[in-house]
């Protein structure tokens, strides 16, 4: 078999293959060849393997992974993708067989391997279902689930909603469809950017793969064949955003010993049933290796706790439960040719679940729910189960929802909206409004507009701080703040003093709640795993639950106009030309920090489309934010456009490394290309 590997000016693949599989083989090779590095640690990750090369930071990763079972779900998934869907396990069999024939060449180019002795390994046809389940287990924010818990338990159930936010640990995205009566070009545009941990490498993989079938230009993730979330084929294209749905369950266990080392379960009726167990051992790179014990009940595995304790908390999600991860979609993405197409695909996702939108070439508009959600109590989405208790069995699946498109225009920015009856906490909705805000200003829109909006600076959500400033009673330094914040046009640049100085008052309001007796009962986490406690610091949810505890009728006693006057004096009394892009710079995950980099300013926040997320009252820092942005013109794909905050290639130092952190920090995109002419042939991939 033989495809053919060209590039553009940013290094992006285009690969063209006589068959979908022989482009499956190349796609999985290129990726290889430019993602080695990244391609190993996500593959150990999902196997619980990382700890061996990483060290001991990653145990706590590994541990989770173990008891979670993420190997042994993938495991099942394919097995019974086989069974079910023979031609695309087939497919994901030819991307494996690219990457091994790949990794060594992607090694020799890529340092981790050399920095941490680690030999490149060889993927299996499961291991693309590990890489997806281990990168979204955390998606549906289960342990918020655990937040809540604690929440009711030292402050009562009235107080969960004062905290109910975007969680520290999940992803969102902003999206927005405007279709063709709204456009200078007559046909739709689809526009947006993931919001994620930014990584380096980056967690997306522009590409393009053309052959008889189909020709379709997107963004992919590394590991994981065909492109899946979004990506323009000619005539239909679509984009996702998390529709924060909640989808998985924890469940309190009571667990007991049994002879042999055995264990039981009390199940819903009353009967102790064994429990499977076993033990694994987890190898750490310069330090002793870890004992896991790995037990799983009829809910599901045990990720909190251990039988010698006698209780735990199990995890129960859809893929171990159904075996289906949902890659039975990914083929006929890649073949739609319709909104039709598209919605038929989407029927088969599974996780995470996803808001949709999609249009073609003939008027065609989709915006629509996708994924899998269980139909069982309401207790089970809110809180930690007792698993011991009748009434909280799964029932069945939720038929997924569909949404309108108003005006011309749809949005998608993780606010409540046709995903509402499947979650319970939702992002507010700043974003969505102001998005929807800036498309009813425009006359006919063109791909070229679309970048305006994706670096939007507005922060609708600073409003319930500056209110509380207006009437406060202040003088000298505080009230000269005062006045200044007043007047602050309330954009989030990169430039500005004001934003700076709002950004610190925010921080000191934030610390200053969290510290306070009233809501300081919840600063001690209980004995958790490392893994999930970033969803159960105080801090961050102060941060993050800001708005709302400003704005809540009362808050359990405490005097928040003396909050947030203390802390504006405290601001005022070190007055600073600061501005908010000298501590607002950009943070990526690198799994080894040995690389080095000046990182640049960044304008936006946590609430501005524009979504560079800090943690108020912990960092500046933006660890998340746009981890691409994407325009697809339904009148000519070649005017769409699309970029990532480093570049195409994985390796440090490589000229495609880094070559598009320019255009992402100026708001600036790529073009698209699909002119086989205008690339340059890298080579042919045969095997």
């Amino acid at each position: 078999m033989t495809a053919e590997i060209y590039r553009d000016a940013w290094g992006i693949p285009h690969l063209r293959a006589e068959s979908a599989q022989e482009l499956a083989h190349a796609q999985g090779r290129v990726t290889a060849v430019d993602r080695a590095w990244q391609l190993e640690v996500e593959r150990h990750r999902s196997q619980g393997t990382s700890a061996a090369f990483l060290g001991a930071e990653a145990v706590g990763w590994d541990r989770f992974a173990r008891q979670a079972r993420l190997d042994d779900t993938a495991r099942r998934c394919f097995a019974a993708l086989e069974e079910r869907d023979p031609e695309t396990a087939a497919w994901i069999v030819a991307y494996v067989d690219g990457i091994n024939a790949g990794l060594a060449e992607g090694a020799r180019r890529a340092p981790g391997f050399g920095a941490t002795g680690l030999a490149p390994g060889r993927w299996e046809p499961w291991s693309p279902l590990g890489v997806w389940l281990g990168t979204h287990i955390l998606f549906a924010g289960f342990p918020a689930k655990l937040w809540r818990e604690e929440v009711v338990r030292r402050l009562g159930a009235d107080a969960v909603g004062l905290f109910a936010m975007d969680g520290p640990g999940t992803a969102g995205s902003n999206g927005w469809l405007v279709s063709g009566e709204r456009t200078a070009g007559g046909h739709a545009l689809v526009a947006g950017d993931p919001h994620r941990y930014i990584e380096d490498p980056g967690v997306y993989q522009q590409i393009r793969l053309a052959c008889p079938e189909f020709d379709v230009v997107g963004i992919a993730v590394p590991g994981i064949p065909g492109i899946a979330h979004f990506a323009h084929t000619g005539t239909v294209a679509w984009a996702i955003t998390n529709a924060m749905a909640d989808y998985q369950d924890l469940y309190r266990e009571r667990l007991h010993s049994a002879d042999g080392g055995a264990v039981e379960a009390l199940d819903p009726d009353g009967v102790w049933r064994a429990a499977a167990r076993h033990v694994e051992r987890v190898e750490v790179a310069g330090g002793p290796s870890v004992e896991v014990e790995v037990v799983e009940t009829a809910r599901g595995p045990v990720v909190i706790g251990d039988a010698g304790a006698g209780e735990g908390v199990s995890l129960r999600y859809p893929p171990r439960v159904t075996h289906d991860l949902g890659f039975g979609a990914l083929l006929p993405l890649l073949r739609a040719r319709r909104v039709a197409d598209v919605d038929r695909a989407f029927d088969h996702w599974a996780e995470p679940v996803n808001v949709v939108q999609a249009a073609d070439t003939e008027g065609g508009l989709l915006h629509r729910v996708a994924g899998r959600v269980p139909v069982r109590a309401t207790d089970n989405r809110v809180r930690i189960v007792p698993a011991w208790e009748p009434g909280h069995a799964w029932t069945g699946w939720h038929t997924m929802p569909y949404g309108s498109v108003e005006d011309g225009v749809a949005v998608m920015a993780n606010q409540r909206g046709p995903a509402a009856p499947l979650g319970i906490e939702f992002a507010p909705p700043h974003r969505a409004a102001r998005i929807r805000q800036l498309l009813g200003t425009g006359g006919r829109w063109t791909a070229e507009d679309m970048p305006a909006l994706h670096m939007d600076t507005h922060l609708a959500s600073a409003a319930p701080l500056l209110d509380r400033l207006v009437a406060l009673d202040l003088s000298g330094p505080a009230a000269d703040l005062r006045d200044r914040l007043l007047c602050w046009d309330r954009h989030m640049d990169a430039g500005s003093t004001a934003a700076a100085a709002y950004a610190e008052l925010r921080s000191a309001v934030v610390r200053r709640l969290a510290a306070h007796p009233a809501l300081a009962v919840l600063a001690e986490p209980p004995a958790y795993p490392d893994v999930l406690l970033p969803w159960l610091a105080l801090t961050p949810r102060v941060g993050l639950a800001l708005e709302n505890l400003l704005t809540a009728r009362e808050l359990y006693g405490i005097d928040r106009d003396t909050v947030v006057r203390e802390a504006a004096e405290e601001v005022a009394a070190r007055p600073t030309a600061r501005t908010w892009g000298d501590t607002h710079r950009l943070a990526p995950w690198r799994a080894l920090t040995g690389t080095a980099y000046d990182e640049p300013a960044l304008s936006g926040d946590n609430d501005c489309v524009l979504c560079t997320s800090s943690v108020p009252g912990v960092t500046d820092l933006s660890a998340r934010g746009p981890a691409a942005r994407y325009v697809w013109d339904l009148a000519d794909r070649d005017a769409s456009l699309w970029v990532v905050p480093l570049g195409a290639d994985g390796v440090p130092g490589a000229r495609h490394h880094r070559d598009q952190l320019a255009l992402w920090l100026a708001g600036e995109l790529a073009p698209v290309s699909t002119d086989w002419k205008t690339l340059t042939k890298e080579s042919d991939d045969g095997h």
